[in-house]
């Protein structure tokens, strides 16, 4: 399993947007964040800034961690690709049917991601797959 520090997570999303911004040749995975970043023009100059690698953003500070969001939707894209959990991309399906933007389906599979991963750690639980796709299916208008 793969599981990389705070700064490796943080010095991928940088490094990519560089490369990106070099036109460089992109792996797969920096192409799908390439594309997330893109739509997240306010976390641009986080990743243009190296020094953002060591900097906090606390939530009782109102802030957003732009590293864990973009985190996030990197782990909904790699979800969707194998619909795993099990139903996650009907559910999402249904979530862009009703939301009519991609990007706002996606923002909530974050909430309902968040959500779930946020219960398992107050639980002391494994996260509940089944949890988070019968949220994204309420978020859908999906019946049941």
């Amino acid at each position: 399993m793969f599981n990389p520090s705070r700064d490796q997570v943080r010095s991928f999303f940088i490094d990519t947007w560089r490369k990106y911004r070099s036109k460089e040749v992109l792996t797969p995975m920096e192409t799908i964040a390439a594309d997330i970043l893109t739509l997240h023009p306010e976390y641009h100059a986080v990743v243009e800034d190296p020094e953002s690698i060591d900097r906090d953003f606390p939530p009782e500070a109102g802030q957003v961690n732009p590293f864990l969001h973009l985190s996030l939707h990197l782990a909904i894209e790699e979800q969707l690709s194998i619909d795993q959990p099990p139903g996650i991309r009907a559910a999402f399906d249904a979530a862009c049917s009703r939301r009519g933007e991609r990007h706002d389906a996606v923002h909530d599979a974050l909430e309902c991601l968040g959500e779930m991963l946020f219960t398992a750690q107050r639980n002391g639980t494994p996260p509940d797959g089944a949890a988070y796709v019968r949220c994204l299916r309420k978020k859908a208008g999906v019946p049941g």
